[in-house]
């Protein structure tokens, strides 16, 4: 029986592996918080971690994830009660709109503050390309990573 790691929990499941891991989150394990975005793997709604790097999970296969692999999304991003910095600075500068795609936005600029824990506004831009935000919240979304960065958010 495949199994992995979903926000620190051992998953074991018998579902078909061509299921696509979105479908898993939301339909299986009730966890909302990953968007059905444009489901081709286009707008990034839909982003999660499995093994850290970004993936989107509308083009993840159950099949795909190895067995013991770490799958992360946005509801495993805070530790308990304490929200991720990410997720502190999106409120303190107002990003979401529609909020639609900020799980996947978060989860992006997460990924890259892993990687890159001082990157430029150009390293920025470039990681957060992939993410569409039909709200245009494009420089607020810059503003908050940016306030991470610079340590402006506790």
């Amino acid at each position: 029986m495949p199994s992995f790691l979903l926000n620190g929990q051992h998953i074991s499941h018998e579902e078909d592996s061509d299921m696509p891991l979105m479908w898993y989150l939301r339909d299986i394990a009730g966890l909302t918080g990953t968007k059905y975005g444009c489901g081709v793997g286009q707008c990034s709604a839909c982003t999660v971690h499995v093994n850290d790097m970004n993936m989107q999970s509308c083009q993840v296969r159950l099949g795909d994830i190895e067995d013991g692999a770490k799958v992360t999304t946005i509801e495993g991003l805070a530790r308990g009660d304490m929200e991720h910095k990410l997720q502190k600075a999106w409120g303190d500068y107002n990003v979401p709109q529609c909020g639609y795609c900020q799980a996947g936005q978060i989860m992006t600029a997460a990924a890259l503050l892993e990687q890159n824990a001082n990157p430029s506004e150009q390293e920025i831009d470039e990681a957060m390309w992939g993410n569409i935000c039909r709200c245009g919240t494009y420089q607020r979304i810059k503003q908050a990573i940016k306030a991470v960065v610079d340590g402006e958010v506790s």
